[in-house]
C-alpha cells in the first residue's frame, strides 16, 4: 500500500508527463504534497496579450495546473466542479510567478482549494477558488 506523500509523487509525475499545457507554457511543476501543489512560471513575450501584460488566460492555467495537481493528489480521480478568478494586478515579462493551491476542505465527494498567484515571491497577482468532484476511481489511471 502507498503512503500519501507517495501517491502525491506519482500524481506529480503522471501530469508532469502527460498533461501537454505545462509543456507548451514552458511551466514546471515545483512541489506536489498531498492537499497541496506549487506550479511556476516566467513570463515571456508568447505569454503577453496585445496590451503587452501576461495573458489573463495563462494566470487562469497555471492556477488551473496547480489546482489539477492539488486535487488528485489524494490519488482519486478528482475533475473541477466550478471556479471563481480574481485578477488582482498584471504580470509582465520577466515576472516569475508561482500558483499554489491549498486545500481547505476534503470531502467523500467533492473538495475545495484555494489558489494563489503570485509574482517574485509574495506579491499577489490573482486568486481562485475551485471545487472538484471526487470520482470513485484511482487517479493516475492505471496504464
Amino acid at each position: 500500500m502507498r503512503g500519501p506523500e507517495e501517491t502525491a509523487q506519482r500524481v506529480k509525475n503522471y501530469l508532469g508527463k502527460h498533461d501537454r499545457l505545462i509543456g507548451l507554457l514552458g511551466a514546471q511543476i515545483e512541489e506536489v504534497k498531498p492537499g497541496y501543489a506549487k506550479v511556476a512560471l516566467t513570463v515571456e513575450d508568447k505569454h503577453l496579450n496585445a496590451a503587452n501584460v501576461c495573458h489573463g488566460g495563462v494566470l487562469f492555467t497555471l492556477a488551473d495546473l496547480a489546482f489539477a495537481l492539488a486535487s488528485n493528489s489524494h490519488g482519486q480521480t478528482a475533475l473541477a466542479l466550478e471556479v471563481s478568478f480574481s485578477f488582482l494586478k498584471a504580470a509582465v515579462v520577466g515576472d516569475q510567478i508561482v500558483a499554489q493551491a491549498r486545500e481547505v476542505h476534503l470531502g467523500r465527494r467533492t473538495a475545495t482549494y484555494l489558489i494563489e498567484i503570485t509574482r517574485q515571491g509574495d506579491e499577489k497577482v490573482a486568486l481562485m477558488k475551485g471545487t472538484v468532484f471526487r470520482f470513485e476511481r484511482p487517479f493516475p489511471p492505471t496504464e
